[in-house]
């Protein structure tokens, strides 16, 4: 075993020539880091942690380049997402709505038969500069006879004629309660479902098209892991989902962990499916897993963020706030008391402060009993909340866990609720300065997109995807603050604290190296970021430009006619490097401020333009 003069083992791997943010008080900036069995061990400057180099060790040079730790979303769905992202046409960033059915046209003559084009979430209208809807004639023209499926956050569904036919849908199919089937003057379903405002109807619709076969389930979930990595996420917190069965859907994700080819590190937590039976659900899984089971890149973390059915307070904007039922609270207590006698950690989707009460109400009365403290246990979302609810959230030992869904709908909850409602939902600075844990996510991959750094922007300016200002002043986060969210916040609610989240001797070695700088950059530019280089317990997972040769290759994406091949995922804004170089110069003597650059690692690009090619 290879050792120092001083008989202290050398580092795997030395990181240098960074602008490190740590997010570690003790010590916030360095610019290097070694590492060392999957753990920082050596953090400061060139001078004394190259005192661990060895003939073994991999030195990297980053260039200058901010360095931050991996990102950790403490809310997405990521088993789900993973089995279905080859399936999925991505609009997400996508800046127009011609380009957006240009996509669709192009991919749905490329989808065999009886294949569908899927574009499901993580876009609003308001991001495309027509500012508005595609219209059902508009999909029905791109695509004529393709079935195509376009959900839109958790209000509708556009489903062109041949996706009716595939379905099944037709004048004698009744509307589903809460749901509503969109019908002409003859009574014909038009192609619109509408969520009033139960969401089922989307998802079992939805549920009906073809799956991808094993294997491309397995190269569809190892790109939707790297393209995480490409945006810096390094760990994430999986909030179940409906149509995600335990353990049937999670095959692919633990065969993937057996193999050492995860590249995010997965907390998933099991949502129950069956409407009246899910006590018996918690009881069944209480008695077969626990919290913890695992190891640091899968691990089970807890129950939700289904609990029961009748607590489901959907977050359509669009639609009055709907009232819980009755039952709610009698089927809530018996379950969050089986799982506070577990000691099993929880937690529970809560868009309004009129549910929230009701639950807090439930978690009051068994807490007398067992204790809620140390079990980690959180709201999801909690837009409306109370300061009179986080002081109970707080009292009773939880947390919050909050994502970028307003960066989505806040035009929608603008127009319903005004301003002074508005301005702080969620009330993200009172959860903080009251003490409450929060964690930041995105709630991907169905409604909001799943690129932290449009969260990190929305968390920053207050502003949605359109552009939008939500927030008065006094809710924005300073960059610092939005990224420690990101991070360490996040660490709380997977019970790794102080395990995760900094750049710190002892912890998990996960960290990016992005594009450019986080800390300095223009508000607008937080959300072109991305990761040049990518390392997750000191290995390397992905790389772009210059770094690109550290990252292990994927194998091509499957099947062939997958909208990932041609598209990727996230949209980013390409040139052709040729036609970038020829018009460079031209543009920087066009636009003032503007400069050419070429980084470290190839990326070029013209400051104060839009254009960057790799």
């Amino acid at each position: 075993m290879a050792t120092t003069a001083d008989g202290v083992r050398h580092a795997d791997l030395i990181l240098h020539g960074a602008r490190i943010a740590t997010m570690d008080p003790s010590r916030p900036s360095a610019s290097a880091v070694a590492v060392r069995d999957g753990r920082f061990v050596a953090v400061g400057d060139a001078d004394e942690v190259m005192r661990l180099r060895g003939p073994l060790t991999r030195v990297i040079d980053a260039g200058g380049r901010t360095v931050i730790p991996g990102l950790n979303d403490s809310h997405i769905h990521v088993v789900r997402g993973g089995l279905n992202y080859n399936l999925e046409l991505r609009w997400d960033g996508v800046p127009s709505l011609a380009d957006a059915l240009r996509m669709l046209k192009d991919q749905a003559a490329r989808t065999p038969a009886p294949q569908w084009v899927r574009v499901v979430g993580g876009w609003s209208e308001f991001q495309f500069a027509e500012r508005r809807m595609p219209t059902l004639a508009e999909i029905n023209a791109a695509a004529p006879d393709t079935p195509v499926f376009v959900l839109h956050l958790y209000d509708r569904a556009l489903l062109n004629r041949a996706a009716l036919r595939a379905v099944g849908y037709g004048k004698d199919t009744p509307d589903p309660p809460g749901a509503e089937i969109q019908r002409d003057a003859k009574g014909e379903p038009t192609g619109m479902l509408i969520a009033r405002p139960n969401a089922g109807i989307l998802y079992r619709t939805l549920a009906m098209g073809p799956k991808l076969a094993p294997d491309d389930q397995r190269n569809s979930t190892r790109h939707f892991l790297r393209e995480l990595n490409r945006l810096g996420i390094t760990s994430i917190i999986d909030a179940g989902g409906g149509f995600q069965r335990y353990p049937d859907d999670y095959q692919v994700v633990e065969d993937l962990h057996r193999r050492g080819e995860l590249t995010v590190r997965v907390a998933y937590n099991l949502f129950t499916q069956r409407p009246k039976e899910e006590l018996d659900d918690f009881r069944r899984w209480t008695g077969s897993t626990s919290p913890g089971r695992g190891d640091d890149f899968y691990r089970m973390n807890g129950a939700g963020e289904m609990l029961v059915y009748t607590a489901a307070d959907f977050e359509d904007f669009l639609e009055p706030r709907p009232d819980l039922p009755g039952a709610v609270e009698g089927e809530l207590e018996g379950v969050v008391r089986l799982l506070a006698e577990k000691r099993w950690p929880f937690r529970l989707h809560a868009t309004y402060e009129e549910s929230i009460r009701r639950f807090l109400d439930v978690f009051e009365r068994v807490d007398r009993d067992v204790p809620l403290h140390g079990l980690h246990w959180f709201l999801d979302h909690a837009e409306t909340i109370s300061e009179r609810s986080i002081e109970r959230v707080r009292a009773l030992g939880g947390g919050i866990a909050i994502q970028h869904r307003m960066a989505f709908q806040g035009e929608y909850f603008l127009e319903r609720y005004g301003a002074a409602a508005t301005a702080a939902t969620p009330p993200i600075r009172r959860m903080l300065e009251m003490g409450v844990p929060v964690g930041a996510g995105t709630d991907a991959t169905r409604v909001a997109s799943y690129n932290p750094f449009v969260a990190l922007f929305w968390l920053v300016t207050g502003k949605t995807v359109g552009g939008t200002s939500m927030w008065s002043p006094e809710n924005r986060l300073d960059r610092t603050e939005a990224l420690r969210l990101y991070t360490v916040g996040s660490a709380w609610f997977s019970s790794e604290d102080g395990r995760k989240g900094a750049i710190a001797n002892g912890q998990l070695a996960d960290l990016a190296v992005l594009t450019a700088d986080y800390f300095s950059i223009p508000d607008a530019e937080i959300k072109r970021l991305e990761s040049v280089l990518t390392i997750v317990g000191g290995r390397v997972v992905h790389g772009a430009g210059g770094f690109a040769s550290l990252a292990p290759s994927l194998p091509p994406v499957s099947p062939s006619w997958s909208p990932v091949r041609t598209y990727g995922g996230y949209h980013v804004a390409r040139t052709a490097p040729s036609f970038v170089h020829r018009c460079a110069s031209k543009l920087a003597g066009l636009l003032p401020g503007a400069r050419p650059t070429i980084a470290d690692g190839g990326l070029f690009g013209v400051r104060g333009c839009d254009c960057f090619a790799f």
